[in-house]
């Protein structure tokens, strides 16, 4: 079976996304795993439950399933976190099995030692990923999944140690909103960059178009009013007055922006018209919702946009709040 973690005030949401039954628990099982999961914090392919009464014992638990399952050379990351409890000692203990796994390897098996890596950068083709999660001291939850799968899974499978991402603060935004566009460029695993050209749908009061020329990018700035006057003035900065729902640039840009607050089939529907149209190479575009009713028109877009596209994400950032973000690579 496969475990799939959702926050606590998504649990149901997710279990009927996924078609499974709704308990009190975070973790919920599936067979098989989804190609998106919107609602899942992070997925953990192929999970066995463990129990391991010490420190040693988790650390033995974890060398059993990975030798003969990951290639000596190549690279793998080992995420290792407690999922109970909120002081220090959960982390604690994940430390010292950490350190205990690594006194085996360096006895046992040296060029996994070597292989293993850290970071977040995006999965490739090469990167296996061992995921233990403690449940409480003496059970968690074990999942290996051996390249090149978490690269292929990608659009479930986050880089990040479950899935958790602390959002961007900077005091001069205009707003919080700007940390949705800096948490969906870690995941992609691609910035905004200088010399880009972006449209910035809805953009008032500016936070994602703040977040585009701090990047050194061009930006269209489309709404009914005007930005933060400081951005207005920027000259990497064009405003455009009107409609956000019916502007099209006139040749496809780099960046297509979107964080309007409208009904979720109007900003699905407009991200699927512009990549019908090919207007946009990449994109971050929410979808906001009232309430819970209409999260299964998410549906269209699991089943539409990534035909269009080289790498589509569906998630809910950790700066979200009752909304869900698509992102991703058309070329």
């Amino acid at each position: 079976m496969h475990t799939l973690l959702a926050d606590p005030e998504l649990i149901e949401p997710l279990a009927r996304e996924l078609g499974v039954p709704a308990g009190t628990s975070p973790w919920l099982t599936c067979d098989p795993l989804p190609e998106f999961a919107a609602f899942a914090r992070q997925a953990l392919p192929e999970s066995q439950s463990v129990h391991a009464a010490s420190i040693n014992g988790w650390a033995d638990a974890i060398l059993s399933a990975i030798v003969g399952l990951l290639p000596d050379h190549q690279p793998w990351r080992l995420h290792l976190w407690p999922a109970y409890g909120e002081g220090r000692a959960g982390a604690h203990r994940c430390e010292l099995v950490r350190n205990a796994l690594a006194e085996r390897l360096k006895k046992r098996r040296r060029a996994l030692l070597r292989s293993l890596e850290d970071g977040t950068a995006p999965f490739t083709p090469a990167t296996s990923l061992v995921q233990v999660a403690l449940t409480a001291p003496d059970t968690g939850l074990l999942s290996v999944c051996a390249a090149p799968g978490p690269h292929a899974r990608r659009a479930l499978l986050s880089a990040f140690p479950a899935g958790e991402i602390l959002p961007a603060v900077d005091k001069q935004a205009p707003s919080r909103a700007f940390a949705k566009v800096v948490e969906a460029e870690l995941r992609l695993g691609e910035r905004l960059q200088g010399g880009q050209s972006c449209v910035d749908l809805g953009a008032s009061p500016g936070s994602w178009s703040y977040v585009a020329l701090q990047r050194g990018a061009r930006v269209t700035a489309v709404d009914r009013s005007p930005l933060r006057s400081d951005l207005m003035r920027n000259p990497r900065l064009r405003f455009h007055q009107g409609d956000a729902f019916k502007f099209r640039p006139e040749t496809p840009v780099d960046w297509l922006l979107c964080d309007i607050i409208a009904a979720p089939q109007r900003s699905i529907d407009l991200l699927l018209d512009w990549l019908r149209a090919g207007l946009m190479r990449r994109f971050l575009v929410t979808v906001k919702f009232k309430g819970s009713d209409e999260y299964g028109l998410l549906d269209q877009l699991k089943g539409q946009a990534p035909g269009f596209c080289s790498d589509f994400r569906l998630t809910r950032l950790c700066a979200n709040k009752n909304e869900v973000s698509a992102f991703g690579r058309v070329d």
